[in-house]
């Protein structure tokens, strides 16, 4: 049995990073206006807890993507041929 507080992060996974990001936007909007009850505002704050952890898992992706790129260039035993001015 899946509880209610699992599925709603899978169908955050499933979101981008701007989503994620523009959905966060509009939770901390809604808390900073107020006029919620404590339930409401506590699932609001819920909600933008795991929005901001999906957020963060598609920046460290993006990261450690870039990262990978920026050391597989660095090794790349063509580009030091052609950095030493010698033949490929």
């Amino acid at each position: 049995m899946t509880s209610e507080v699992e599925q709603p992060t899978a169908m955050s996974e499933a979101l981008g990073y701007e989503q994620a990001r523009d959905e966060l936007i509009e939770v901390v909007r809604r808390l900073e206006a107020g006029g919620t009850t404590l339930e409401e505002s506590l699932v609001l704050w819920e909600r933008g807890e795991e929005l901001a952890k999906v957020c963060r898992r598609r920046l460290d992706g993006a990261r450690a993507r870039l990262d990978a790129a920026l050391a597989e260039e660095e090794t790349d035993p063509r580009d030091s041929a052609a950095d030493d001015g010698g033949t490929p």
